[in-house]
């Protein structure tokens, strides 16, 4: 073995213990198991249309909620791409933990079957409201920026946006956690639309403080937070007038954009 193999499978096991260590694979296969089962057994009781002329069913050995802890082990696994992440760890490293595992090509094919029950189960695992809010938003680009004008699979349902960074073409991912880091809300948008437009339909249940960035600077949206019960704090550019913060309302606005 050559010293540079010998220093990339070095590497390669330190980023799987530090992977490792971060996920627990059994909290998470137990917890999407016991939602699947649920899931499963109020589906059953529901009446479902009539199947269509060839239809396909989805049949696989491995089955939907182990498909569900992959595709959720994949967001904290570290790596760049899921083709990486299955072909390097899940397939040579994780078969103790799923014997039936299939190849990557049939995996992708088996995804967008567990994507319905993806959705579900992110909504329930929000957080409590606890009186303190964040709210931020990230762009999710659907392919380089060079490529916008040959994207298909989101034709319609993309646009551009732009921030600090740069210009980015895909959706735009808005999120409010609570000071522990829980999920409270979420919402998929293009990414040309503003910051403020979903937050009176992300706030809904909140009340307390919501800090934001400078993106949600409106006077509008302050007084129609501020009506249900919920103060919206951001940071002041630098043309507008000085006002008096409390001190908490002051370190909780710079403790939001130091992660």
């Amino acid at each position: 073995m050559t010293p540079l193999t010998q220093t990339y499978a070095q590497d390669s096991r330190t980023s799987v213990w530090a992977m490792e260590s971060r996920l627990d694979l059994t909290q998470i296969f137990c917890e999407v198991d016991d939602f699947y089962q649920t899931f499963e057994r109020h589906w059953q009781k529901q009446p479902l249309l009539t199947a269509t002329c060839g239809e396909r069913l989805c049949r696989s050995r491995l089955g939907l909620s182990e498909v569900m802890t992959i595709a959720i082990a994949f967001h904290g696994s570290g790596y760049r791409t899921f083709k990486e992440f299955y072909t390097l760890q899940v397939l040579p490293g994780w078969r103790k933990a799923f014997p039936n595992l299939v190849s990557y090509t049939r995996f992708v094919e088996l995804m967008p079957w567990s994507l319905m029950l993806l959705c579900c189960f992110v909504q329930t695992r929000r957080g409590v409201v606890t009186g303190i809010s964040f709210i931020d938003s990230t762009p999710i680009e659907v392919c380089h920026p060079c490529r916008s004008r040959s994207h298909r699979v989101f034709e319609g349902l993309v646009g551009w946006g732009k921030n600090s960074v740069g210009w980015h073409y895909g959706f735009k991912l808005h999120l409010i956690i609570n000071e522990g880091g829980e999920l409270l809300a979420f919402k998929l948008t293009p990414g040309n639309v503003d910051d403020r437009k979903p937050v009176p339909d992300l706030t809904q249940d909140l009340i307390g403080k919501l800090f934001g960035d400078r993106g949600y600077i409106s006077q509008e949206l302050f007084e129609k937070l501020y009506s249900q019960g919920l103060e919206l704090i951001t940071r002041r550019k630098k043309n507008m007038k000085q006002k008096l913060v409390r001190l908490i309302d002051k370190i909780l606005e710079t403790e939001t954009f130091l992660d």
